[in-house]
């Protein structure tokens, strides 16, 4: 499974949480310690937010250790909110469309998981995506497919009832008709000012996801960046992060009467 990173608050340069940490998301593209996957390897990238209402976007194939360019990028890009992430792929090619995050307008949107027999389901999630976003769809993903479909519930309006509503959508393809697939959505969502980070799972363990408040800032982790971990606070299954602009950072519950989880 993948590993990432989301921060909000003060202008940082990158490089505090992607490659200076002693487990720092590079080393977790090497050694993740709480992954299925222990290696992340299959590309990289990361997205933030400067003086333009878009983000900005790099993305690469190649694994995030073996790239020269990344520690430049991160020591000199700062932002005041960005998301990165290593990718292990879950059956989808290695291509650059197929790195997260995924960009659509202002928003960002990267995960951890999968939708389980995605080759026999594809065709029905890809159709909760309507027309108005569907020419955004560039790569072959199960995880971009579901921003999209996010975007189109609503999510720019709503982005945490949006994802409810997605989810609820993709927990009944995935238990219902026959069908008995694992179901993991571990994900980071913003659109520039607020953040937004989701641990659920149907037909399986959620996949981990901490978080730390210092100071007004945030920074949402797949696992923690040093050994220090009485400083993370993990996020119980079945819960949102809702860190928007000028407020406190809140922790709620979303889908608890449609997850059918090992908990």
């Amino acid at each position: 499974m993948c590993r990432w990173i989301a921060y909000r608050g003060e202008t940082i340069p990158l490089e505090q949480y992607v490659t200076a940490p002693a487990h720092s998301l590079v080393v977790q593209s090497q050694r993740a310690l709480e992954s299925t996957a222990a290696t992340n390897g299959d590309g990289f990238g990361m997205g933030w937010y400067s003086e333009h209402p878009e983000p900005g976007l790099y993305r690469e194939v190649r694994p995030a250790w073996s790239d020269e360019n990344l520690r430049y990028l991160c020591r000199h890009i700062q932002s005041h909110l960005y998301f990165a992430h290593v990718r292990a792929s879950t059956g989808t090619p290695i291509t650059r469309p197929n790195c997260h995050p995924f960009a659509c307008g202002r928003w960002l949107f990267m995960h951890n998981g999968m939708i389980g027999n995605w080759g026999r389901l594809r065709r029905r999630v890809e159709a909760l995506i309507p027309d108005e976003f569907y020419g955004s769809r560039i790569g072959t993903t199960d995880s971009e497919a579901v921003f999209l479909a996010i975007l189109g519930a609503g999510g720019d309006k709503d982005p945490v009832g949006a994802t409810e509503r997605v989810l609820a959508a993709l927990t009944k393809m995935v238990s219902t008709g026959g069908y008995h697939e694992p179901l993991r959505f571990t994900a980071a969502l913003t659109n520039g000012h607020d953040l937004y980070a989701f641990r659920y799972a149907a037909n399986d363990n959620a996949n981990s996801l901490y978080y730390r408040v210092s100071a007004g800032n945030v920074v949402i982790v797949s696992e923690p960046l040093d050994a220090e971990r009485t400083h993370w606070n993990p996020v119980p299954p079945g819960q949102a992060i809702v860190a928007r602009e000028g407020e406190r950072v809140a922790i709620q519950p979303i889908l608890a009467e449609h997850r059918v989880a090992a908990e």
